[in-house]
């Protein structure tokens, strides 16, 4: 219990020490040891770092999950190490609830049909959802938060360490200073004549005694000065280590990229696979309509390289397997353009035509399109000048 109040009553005067020191500091009463400006430079950057991870995972985690109830949800799951339970994606919900109702208004009908088509791709967009969140989670998420809460934990400690032996080392220096000023003062020479000789024993006393203060505060500058200088190198090594975690990060986010653009590439194959199917039944249905006056279809997903661009481009079946009976051998040449119902398209990307029966087009250019009784929905009629031939409408956004 002793050895306890020793340490607690040691403990309480070093932070009133540093406290008073820091007081000082504040009101410009007490100097303060700067630190070098490439140590600064070091520091700012991690609180930099620090700050923008927060934000980017904070953000990310409302990206992947909008709800913030949920988000809480699974926040003290894994502070309790529980594991999340699974979680219905809103897709998924949606296709369940257009397939009840499609079993309930009759699944035979147009509309059933049609539901049940839309609520498979759906079920299939939600699935694509829950891979892309569980993956961005791990590939992503997961490392940002163990620099949070690991590698950033352990910097903000040493940080705090450093500043305490920074105030220590100061305080150091004004007990050095204030002792060397009262050795000057208590040396001085008095004069004979007007001083009695006791007094000349009191102050060779006290000059003593602050002879033994002055080689005391010096060795505890000593000290201090080496202990900082010991803190200062740990802590600089850990703030080198941010670029490192750069690297790292960067690697992670490229990761995250890949994840997005694979999910994003399963929604626009699903969903044009579905819009195949709608057009199709919506010849059958309305027989008159004339297909794709609705929005353009989004274009491919694409990168630098030609070849994965070619890669990335909507598959377009030929035209022979497209064509109904009886069209295949149709010359277009002998085709001529409706008198009402020809609209002006612009080209998205390039297209090269399989046969003679299509028309090649080039990025951006204008073509004049229409559509033929009996026609595939996914095809038009493409005139430029004087040549014709069919075009695919996913490489189309008609105009006006």
């Amino acid at each position: 219990m002793d050895f306890n109040m020793k340490k607690l009553a040691s403990d309480a005067g070093i932070f009133f020490t540093r406290a008073v020191q820091f007081t000082e500091e504040k009101f410009g009463q007490a100097e303060k040891t700067e630190l070098d400006a490439h140590f600064e430079n070091l520091l700012a950057r991690a609180d930099s770092t620090k700050n923008w991870t927060e934000k980017i995972l904070r953000q990310t985690e409302v990206l992947l999950q909008p709800n913030p109830s949920a988000r809480v949800e699974e926040f003290l799951y894994e502070k309790l190490d529980r594991k999340v339970p699974s979680r219905v994606t809103n897709g998924e919900l949606l296709a369940q609830y257009m397939a009840d109702a499609a079993s309930e208004l009759g699944p035979t009908t147009p509309y059933g049909k049609t539901l049940i088509k839309v609520a498979e791709a759906e079920k299939q967009l939600g699935a694509a959802e829950r891979d892309f969140i569980h993956t961005a989670s791990i590939s992503f998420l997961t490392p940002l938060r163990n620099f949070l809460e690991g590698d950033w934990k352990t910097i903000s400690k040493e940080r705090r360490l450093l500043q305490n032996r920074r105030l220590d080392l100061d305080a150091c220096k004004a007990r050095l200073k204030k002792a060397k000023a009262a050795e000057a003062k208590a040396t001085t020479v008095p004069d004979f004549q007007e001083t009695r000789p006791r007094n000349y024993i009191l102050s060779a006393s006290a000059s003593a005694l602050w002879n033994d203060e002055v080689d005391k505060a010096e060795q505890e500058l000593r000290v201090a000065q080496t202990e900082f200088d010991r803190q200062a190198e740990v802590t600089r090594l850990l703030l080198e280590g941010i670029s490192s975690t750069h690297v790292n990060h960067l690697r992670c986010l490229h990761e995250f990229v890949k994840s997005q653009t694979t999910y994003y590439a399963q929604c626009y194959r699903h969903m044009l696979d579905l819009q195949k199917q709608l057009g199709s039944s919506q010849g059958a249905i309305f027989p008159g309509t004339f297909v794709g006056t609705t929005e353009p279809a989004s274009p491919p997903l694409s990168s630098t390289s030609p070849t994965t661009t070619a890669a990335t481009m909507p598959v377009v079946p030929s035209v022979a397997s497209l064509a109904p009976p009886g069209e295949a051998s149709l010359c277009l040449e002998e085709v001529a353009p409706p008198a009402s119902g020809t609209r002006k398209a612009r080209v998205l990307y390039d297209y090269e035509a399989a046969d003679s029966s299509e028309l090649a087009l080039l990025a951006d250019e204008l073509i004049t399109v229409y559509s033929l009784p009996g026609m595939d929905p996914d095809w038009l009629i493409g005139e430029r000048g004087n040549k014709k031939g069919k075009v695919p409408v996913t490489y189309l956004e008609l105009l006006s």
